[in-house]
């Protein structure tokens, strides 16, 4: 196995610049696939993650099209923020005969990441911590976006390399967290059932976020669309809903469902 250190810079931030790229340079591509720890597993779409940002459609098809780029013969996860992304992809799956799942998150921004971590929120009689490799099985268990052994390694890898924050109870027991992930994102915020609706995560979303702005990080994210609860936390926190929408596909080439 082998660690990364955090990206050192925001793709988020280099998506919004895409419609301003150089001239000459129609896309960019970022691909991290393994990107935590050698895995040879072909149906592992959580470590085999591709993003990319464009400013045509054809360049991102042209992309998609490149061997050397993406290997669809392997299982991978693709993310994107642009315009005319999904079916673009969607047309690529079918005419490779690949399954894809598709999601769609609306991006969520805080445009002053200092004044967002300036005054801490209080937790008393819960006190902040870090997740530890051995919390992966918890947060697991409690991610609606898999819970199977696959997630269980990406989460553990995560947890073990990024940025994260965690509220525990006087006996040392999770009860509230939230991740980052190799973009950069504020991802996988949970609160146990009975500590859910007492602003607790206004607190860990806070702490998280202090972490990532010292590696000069933006507070930044997304939300499922019909998610009003955690739309109005993110808004009491200062965060603004954008229009775009977040692109997440994860792709299985038939011959390993």
């Amino acid at each position: 196995q082998f660690s990364l250190p955090p990206v050192s810079i925001s793709l988020f931030q280099v998506s919004l610049a895409s419609s301003a790229l150089p001239h000459g340079l129609s896309h960019l591509f970022y691909s991290r696939c393994h990107f935590l720890q050698v895995v040879k597993d072909n149906r592992d779409y959580y470590a085999n993650l591709h993003a990319a940002f464009y400013r045509e459609e054809d360049a991102c098809r042209t992309l998609l099209e490149n061997k050397d780029a993406i290997d669809w013969d392997k299982a991978f996860q693709l993310q994107g923020l642009q315009d005319g992304l999904y079916q673009a992809v969607k047309d690529m799956a079918e005419a490779r005969r690949v399954h894809m799942e598709p999601y769609f998150y609306q991006a969520v921004l805080h445009p002053d990441a200092a004044m967002f971590c300036r005054n801490q929120l209080r937790s008393e009689p819960l006190h902040l911590g870090t997740l530890r490799p051995s919390d992966a099985p918890l947060v697991n268990d409690t991610w609606a976006f898999a819970s199977n052994d696959r997630s269980l390694r990406y989460l553990r890898s995560l947890i073990e390399v990024f940025p994260n924050a965690c509220l525990l109870d006087q006996k040392g027991q999770l009860v509230a967290w939230s991740l980052s992930d190799v973009l950069g994102r504020m991802i996988h915020g949970y609160a146990l059932p009975k500590y859910q609706g007492k602003g607790h995560m206004k607190t860990v979303l806070q702490a998280l976020g202090r972490k990532l702005h010292t590696k000069g990080f933006v507070s930044y994210g997304g939300v499922l669309p019909e998610n009003q609860n955690s739309k109005k936390l993110l808004i009491s926190l200062g965060f603004h809903l954008l229009s775009l929408r977040n692109y997440v596909f994860l792709f299985t080439p038939n011959h390993l469902k």
